[in-house]
């Protein structure tokens, strides 16, 4: 049974779930009553609110719940990969950078690769994509304008395909339409794409042969090309993000190109949260994140929190500070670019994330019946003799989902991945998809590591009050 099934039957997600599994095991073979009793009430236990760490602990939760253990800092490396003769300027999260080779002539010259790639979506989710050397999204091209580029594009996949320089000034030939400004590059063939850098800003490219099909399954990538003056004014901190939408349907290990909607991965660099890398910036740097969206249909408004940004720059140029505004929340529409710019002032962990919530959600169903409210036990009753420690879920929402598959209580199909989060310090973290962290720390700052989460100040977390607190000012609990 696949996950789409068991969504559709009302067995899993927001439907119900099986007791007693471990993740992306069988459900057991024969119902055992008095284990499922036993099931259910250790997962009230275990479901209880988490406790706030030690520093925002009341006297009213004091000793009701486990001490937090504060988690150790993630190892992961977020060094940026690069390869080439100039080291990459912008930071790529999950990503690389292609800055060229210099020729005898003073050209730059770059070589891409066109191929099968499996691409870990997150930790439990891998996929056969279609990728640039080896990765999905290809790596980030920088250059700097007044270059001459030659890009050499090898394709080794069984089908045709070309490369459009999305936005990019260049002669028409140069385009990558395939059977309108050039015959397609067939399978094993080398094509040569050379033209001047002209412009400076944040631009893309992308297949431009059965576009539905290798748009979908990855053939895409950032093309960054830097200003040649030196007085242009630079930032500390400079990001690419790719946007992305696919369909995998669990239990499956390939993109279908063919779903028009209710994509159930959404994704940032080819990397659905948690397995997106966090952003790593010092205090009070100025930090410029350029969006790039080639998702196949949707727009995004990519959120920050605890800050505010400025839109400075679109694929089509520098936008004039004089119409530039503030605002926390950028809509990056399909097919563009939007360069923001902001400086990280405010110490902490920041959410920053698409704000369509199903956009936040991993493989998540959708013709599912609402279960929203319902008192489920009769339900549950009925259903356990045919599918052995049943439990419906989703009469309060959706965050029990991840919390139960870490847990080990719930079942899910092979090759696939909680529709929501990961554990945080608080709590289980209820977003998954297209989503991120900011984490702003005192300057200097080690860029490529992951330093952990922030550790709050006293008196600085939400924390939870009693009557007697409520009361002194003026508030009947």
């Amino acid at each position: 049974m696949n996950r789409r099934d068991l969504l559709a039957s009302g067995a899993a997600a927001i439907g119900g779930f099986a007791l007693g599994g471990r993740r992306a095991a069988a459900l057991p073979v024969r119902w055992d009553p008095e284990a499922a009793a036993d099931s259910l009430t250790a997962r009230d236990t275990t479901l209880a609110p988490e406790a706030a760490p030690t520093s925002a602990t009341t006297p009213e939760a004091s000793g009701a719940r486990p001490a937090f253990q504060s988690p150790a800092p993630n190892p992961q490396s977020l060094a940026t990969k690069w390869q080439g003769d100039r080291p990459a300027r912008v930071y790529t999260p999950n990503g690389s950078s292609i800055t060229g080779r210099r020729a005898d002539d003073g050209a730059w010259v770059y070589h891409l690769t066109v191929g099968e790639v499996e691409h870990t979506f997150a930790p439990g989710l891998t996929a056969t994509c279609w990728g640039y050397n080896g990765e999905v999204h290809g790596p980030t091209f920088e250059g700097v304008e007044g270059d001459d580029v030659r890009i050499y594009v090898t394709n080794n996949l069984s089908t045709p395909t070309t490369v459009h320089w999305h936005g990019v000034f260049l002669p028409s030939g140069m385009d990558g339409v395939g059977g309108l400004s050039q015959p397609v590059i067939g399978p094993g063939e080398t094509f040569l794409y050379a033209f001047p850098l002209k412009q400076n800003g944040t631009f893309m490219y992308h297949a431009h042969h059965d576009e539905m099909t290798q748009i979908a399954l990855g053939l895409t990538g950032m093309f960054i090309v830097h200003p040649k003056a030196s007085g242009a004014r630079g930032v500390d901190r400079d990001i690419a993000i790719m946007l992305h939408e696919w369909y995998v349907e669990p239990g499956t290990s390939r993109p279908d190109p063919n779903v028009m909607s209710d994509f159930n991965l959404l994704t940032m660099n080819g990397q659905a949260y948690p397995g997106t890398a966090p952003l790593v910036v010092g205090h009070n740097d100025r930090v410029r994140i350029r969006f790039g969206n080639l998702s196949p249909m949707d727009h995004h408004p990519i959120h920050v929190h605890g800050h505010a940004w400025k839109t400075v720059a679109t694929d089509g140029g520098p936008i004039p500070a004089s119409a530039q505004w503030p605002e926390s929340t950028v809509l990056v529409p399909v097919g563009a670019t939007r360069t923001v710019e902001f400086v990280a002032d405010a110490l902490g962990d920041w959410a920053l994330h698409c704000h369509m919530t199903h956009h936040v959600m991993n493989q998540m169903g959708h013709d599912v019946p609402n279960t929203t409210g319902v008192d489920s036990r009769r339900l549950d009753r009925a259903v356990q003799p045919l599918a052995p420690g049943y439990a419906t879920m989703g009469e309060a929402g959706m965050d029990e989902h991840g919390r139960h598959i870490e847990m080990g209580h719930m079942s899910v199909p092979d090759n696939s991945i909680p529709m929501v989060g990961q554990q945080g310090p608080f709590g289980y973290i209820t977003m998954g998809g297209m989503y991120t962290n900011l984490k702003v720390r005192p300057t200097p700052v080690a860029y490529d590591a992951d330093p952990g989460w922030w550790d709050h100040p006293a008196g600085t977390v939400a924390r939870r009050v009693g009557a007697e607190a409520a009361a002194r000012d003026g508030i009947t609990l």
